[in-house]
Formats: structure tokens, sequence, C-alpha cells
């Protein structure tokens, strides 16, 4: 069950654990299946359904099933806006420093989305739109945000998105995806090692104690971005990471 907010209106804290636990279920699930997630009491929970159906932040599926609303879409998109414009400073940051691409993405459901972008000055470089949405298993950020969670929640994700390999160098399997984020999380990030395109390679690091997974990356061509490339871009990734951290926490504080 949510924790609950301190001096909060119940019934609005109540219309929120529901959301969360759809989402933490896949984005759709059964009246059962929520009343087993949370100590509410069936009725209860059928109401707020009702009420978060009737507003458009829930439907009811033809198979009785229920999933997030449309209208929690306008709501996401403009609040990744704000979190792109938050971290975009950091980026600039760190392609004035580093000379490469920079990246922003979050976690949505099974897959990342990239939320904000600052590219490099070379001609030759990395470049990803933002609102591009990709597989976790084998990006930069996408292996950053799946060593932060558990196993079972990793297992989860990979399982509903499936694991395509873009290139040879990409991982396939549950097994040895495991096995990468067990040295992710003893490294402190994660590498992109031409497991998107051939060529290009990228450093990537979660925000720590972020309100939802989040991860930033630097990219580029791997004739540029080496070992000697890495002892530079680690330490001010995770500086990057840790002042996006410090403004998110502060903003939800206050």
């Amino acid at each position: 069950m949510a924790e609950k907010a301190s001096g909060g209106v119940q019934s609005v804290e109540r219309a929120f654990e529901l959301l969360e636990l759809i989402t933490n279920a896949g984005g759709e699930v059964t009246l059962s299946e929520l009343s087993s997630f949370t100590s509410l009491p069936l009725p209860t929970i059928h109401r707020l359904l009702r009420t978060l159906v009737s507003l458009g932040y829930v439907r009811q599926l033809a198979n009785r099933r229920y999933s997030l609303g449309p209208r929690l879409i306008r709501l996401g998109e403009v609040a990744n806006k704000q979190l792109g414009s938050l971290a975009r400073p950091h980026l600039k940051n760190l392609v004035e420093t580093l000379g490469e691409s920079a990246n922003m993405a979050v976690l949505d459901s099974e897959m990342v989305v990239y939320i904000a972008q600052v590219p490099s000055p070379h001609s030759m470089r990395m470049f990803t739109e933002v609102g591009r949405r990709a597989h976790t298993h084998d990006t930069g950020v996408g292996k950053a945000i799946l060593a932060q969670l558990e196993d079972d929640a990793v297992r989860d994700i990979v399982t509903r998105a499936g694991m395509p390999t873009p290139t040879e160098m990409s991982i396939g399997n549950i097994s040895d995806l495991m096995l990468e984020l067990k040295n992710i999380r003893e490294r402190g990030y994660s590498i992109d090692e031409q497991e998107q395109e051939i060529g290009v390679r990228c450093f990537a690091m979660a925000v720590p104690d972020a309100p939802t997974p989040m991860a930033i990356s630097v990219s580029g061509p791997v004739s540029r971005v080496d070992d000697a490339f890495a002892k530079r871009a680690v330490p001010l990734l995770q500086s990057a990471a840790e002042q996006i951290s410090a403004q998110l926490n502060a903003a939800a504080a206050s």
C-alpha cells in the first residue's frame, strides 16, 4: 500500500494509490487484482475506479479489466517537458565539458522515453529524438534504470517488452541481462557497447532517489568515446545526476 502523505486528503491519496498500482502492474489490472494489492475495501476501490473512469484517468476495457486512461497522457507529457527543462542545463554542461551528446530518459511502463537532449557540436554525433521510446535492455539509460530495480520487476519489464537485438552486440536473453545488471550495480554506471548502433558507445547513470526511474547519458562514436573518455565522463555524470536529484527532491519538498 502506498505511503500516506501527512495531512493529505484521504480520497485523493487513495485515488493516486490505485493509479500507481495499475501502473506497477503494467498498466492493466482486474478489480480482484487491485483488491489483492491494497488493504482498501472492495467497495471503496470500486467507487474510486468509477470516479477515475468518469474523469478519463482510467478506462474499463471490454474484458472488464481496468487500464490507465487517455487523460493521463497529457499530464505525463507536460511533466516530462518540465523534467527535461530542469535537466537541460546539466546536460549542456556535460556537452560543453566532454564534447559529446547528452541525454535524459525516464522509464515509461516497459520502455524508456527520451525527454531531453543536448547534441554534440561535432558533425559526426549520436542523435536521439526527444520523445523517442526505446527498449531498456539494449540502451545505456535503460540498463542504468533497470539496475535500480528488483530482479522480479526487471523480468516483468523485459518479458512484456521483448528483447530484440538491433546489433550483434545486443543482449538477447534475461540471464545475460541479469549478469550485466550485476556488473552495473558494482560499477555504478552502465555502458551501451554498440548495442543500439554499431560504432556508437554510451555511458549512462541513474538519477538517485528520483520520483520516477530516470537516467542521464553521454554518447558518441567509439573512436572518441573510449576508456580515456570514460575516466572523464563518469565523475561528471555522477555529479550531474546528484545535482538533478537534489533539485527534484527540493522541488518535491517545497
